[in-house]
């Protein structure tokens, strides 16, 4: 029943007509809080959003002055609902995409929890491959695709070979780049050949007594300027089309679009060690994008390189755990020493399974209580997952021109005792 409300007011309206729902508190996310909200939506997406904003006669409202407004959760590091896969050492290229049932009964029940966005990724060691981005909503794979490729999920151990794969995948990167240089340096003296005007050749003393008769030199020359004007056409298009590259290997092809800053890397890591040998292998890699992501375990001490990575400005995804210094007693809650340190944080729930989307916020809410500002917890669970799915522009916060993804509350999102009024997914 909890879609029913805004079933019913939708239903009511023609296909891009305005629909207002006017709320106690709109959690914006990206500009703070906004007491008795009106948000205005129009074909799926917030026209404008503010507070006690007028509205024109003959828009339906929903008058909800119980309900408190934030952006769809955001789990941008997933598998739920998928099998274990083969290991993969090294498959760049592979996507997810044959492995999602749209038909699987997890979906609504995401969508009942408030989770609209979903970035899920393929299986494996090493380098696995790239994820996609979803909705939890659709009768085919098409209709639950959001945008793919999200990121290069990349595995990044404190040794040898682990180090090795990632040198030998940008050298391979260097490699094609040299291809293309000479292809491109051939094709450039091609041009020139071709804008050099070509020497008639000399006539033979015969060739020139003998006069071809007048009507078929005439007929001759038009052929000839037929034939020239199709030269002059073929030139033009040439021009017009450019150098066109070879195409990389479908294994190399992701890291040049790394260089390229057309995709960006999640590298994951498990102990503070694998992030200095990271930070050895790309160092030379100036340009490259890339965000953090790992989990959080009792004999972890990736506490030891938090200052590190809050110095880099970081976007770190993890999971919401306090978690106990090795070798001691001490609790540490790492995420909130992160937001401290200056990094960003997207949170995931702990583990890939429904139970755990339910305890979503619930430990979310746990970790305010020790430390972590609300703001930014507020932000891991909807903006920052955005970031790392590189969505951050439509979506994973309130504000105008964004996509109408919000979750509506019986009260603060992060009270064990508030409850999931409605759901709206863009704009539905």
């Amino acid at each position: 029943m909890m879609l029913s409300l805004l079933s019913v007011l939708l239903a009511a309206a023609p296909g891009g007509d305005l629909v207002a729902i006017r709320v106690k508190r709109a959690e914006t996310v990206a500009h703070g809080v906004i007491e008795h909200a009106l948000i205005l939506i129009e074909d799926g997406k917030i026209i404008e959003i503010g507070e006690d904003l007028p509205v024109e006669r003959g828009i339906p409202v929903l008058e909800r002055p119980d309900w408190v407004a934030m952006p769809g959760l955001i789990d941008a590091h997933t598998r739920i609902g998928l099998e274990r896969s083969p290991g993969r050492g090294f498959e760049p290229q592979a996507r997810p995409n044959v492995e999602i049932d749209p038909q699987s009964e997890l979906w609504p029940e995401l969508l009942e929890l408030g989770v609209t966005t979903l970035g899920v990724y393929p299986d494996g060691g090493g380098i696995p491959g790239q994820a996609i981005v979803l909705q939890p909503y659709g009768d085919t794979l098409a209709e639950m695709l959001v945008a793919e490729p999200a990121y290069l999920k990349i595995f990044l151990q404190a040794n040898a070979s682990s180090k090795k794969a990632l040198r030998d995948a940008f050298q391979k990167v260097d490699e094609y780049q040299d291809k293309v240089a000479k292809e491109r340096e051939k094709w450039d003296k091609e041009q020139e050949k071709k804008k050099k005007p070509a020497k008639a050749p000399a006539k033979k003393e015969d060739e020139k007594k003998e006069e071809p008769p007048k009507e078929e030199k005439k007929a001759g020359t038009a052929a000839e300027s037929a034939l020239a004007q199709d030269d002059k056409k073929d030139e033009k298009k040439d021009e017009a089309s450019g150098f066109v590259p070879s195409v990389p290997d479908e294994k190399v092809k992701p890291f040049y679009d790394l260089r390229q800053k057309t995709l960006t890397a999640m590298m994951s890591i498990r102990k503070a060690a694998d992030y200095l040998h990271l930070l050895d292998v790309i160092d030379k890699e100036k340009d490259l994008q890339w965000f953090l992501q790992f989990g959080l375990f009792d004999d972890g001490d990736l506490y030891e390189i938090v200052a590190k990575i809050g110095e880099k400005k970081l976007l770190v995804v993890t999971v919401p755990e306090i978690t106990l210094q090795t070798n001691s007693l001490r609790e540490r809650n790492i995420p909130a020493e992160l937001v401290r340190a200056g990094a960003k944080l997207a949170l995931t729930p702990r583990f890939d399974g429904p139970a755990a989307f339910k305890d979503w916020l619930p430990d979310v809410g746990r970790l305010i209580g020790q430390g972590l500002p609300r703001e930014a917890a507020l932000a891991a669970v909807t903006l920052e997952g955005a970031r790392a799915l590189g969505l951050e522009k439509s979506l994973g916060s309130l504000e105008k021109d964004k996509t109408a993804n919000i979750v509506f509350w019986s009260g603060d999102p992060f009270e064990p005792s508030s409850r999931e009024a409605a759901v709206m997914l863009a704009g539905k």
